[in-house]
């Protein structure tokens, strides 16, 4: 990971912890978002990695789109569609991680920052981080598809036509994130979070991720069934049955990821 410029990468304890670090308040560069894609896919397909922790550096998470940059992005026919799906593909890299991602909310998260957050599978934030979508300030939309996942109808729209964000507290008390701590204990609790994850059958992990993402915009009966053939091809490994040989002899369980 010597080579990216715009995002660290730390690894220990087959967790690794993405920060963001594109001064002043790590807006999502052209260079940022390609570091960010190609650095989850890396992560992917790295054994030594389990879970994965994103944060940002400084007192801002992501601020969003970096407008200052778009000239030299979008110059002439096709570059506006090339962008586009840059940005789509970055997000999707988050969630299509092979590896769980926590999100650790350390400022404000807007726009791009905030469909990062919404991208990730557990969130957790700081009582100095905000979420929000400022488009309608500066004459652009987006950001709000990823939102739903998190807010409500009324909230959603509240904060997409109004530009009002949401404060760490007032998340914790929605259900978004799953603790709003001191910014001084937001990494360790993120850690905290990731090594739990990391310390399970990294094939379980990975396999209740993907199947979390399949049913989500599955009926019931259609999610459930498909759950329950990917319980049928888990149950065959090797960490399955490491598992339940582990919880007979009452003995913490050692994963190979077979």
């Amino acid at each position: 990971m010597n080579d990216l410029t715009q995002l660290e990468v730390q690894i220990e304890d087959f967790v690794a912890t993405l920060t963001l670090n594109a001064p002043p308040v790590n807006a999502l560069t052209r260079t940022l978002n390609d570091e960010l894609t190609l650095a989850l896919d890396r992560i992917s397909e790295m054994d030594e990695v389990r879970a994965v922790v994103l944060t940002g550096a400084g007192k801002v998470f992501c601020a969003g789109a970096d407008l200052k940059g778009r000239k030299d992005v979008i110059k002439g026919p096709g570059d506006l569609p090339a962008h586009s799906r840059r940005t789509r593909e970055c997000f999707h890299a988050i969630r299509e991680c092979a590896k769980p991602v926590v999100v650790a909310i350390n400022g404000a998260a807007l726009g791009s920052g905030l469909a990062m957050a919404a991208s990730s599978d557990i969130l957790v934030a700081s009582e100095k981080a905000t979420l929000g979508m400022p488009e309608v300030d500066v004459g652009l939309l987006g950001g709000g598809r990823h939102a739903m996942r998190l807010f409500s109808h009324s909230r959603l729209r509240f904060m997409a036509l109004t530009g009002t964000r949401v404060d760490g507290a007032e998340m914790y008390r929605l259900g978004i994130v799953e603790a709003c701590v001191p910014p001084d204990e937001l990494m360790p609790k993120a850690l905290s979070i990731a090594r739990s994850v990391a310390s399970k059958s990294p094939i379980a992990t990975r396999m209740f991720k993907h199947t979390l993402n399949t049913i989500e915009d599955m009926s019931l009966r259609d999610g459930y069934r498909y759950e329950q053939d990917m319980t049928a091809q888990i149950a065959r490994t090797e960490d399955a049955k490491e598992a339940q040989r582990a919880f007979a002899e009452k003995r913490p369980p050692v994963f190979t990821g077979r």
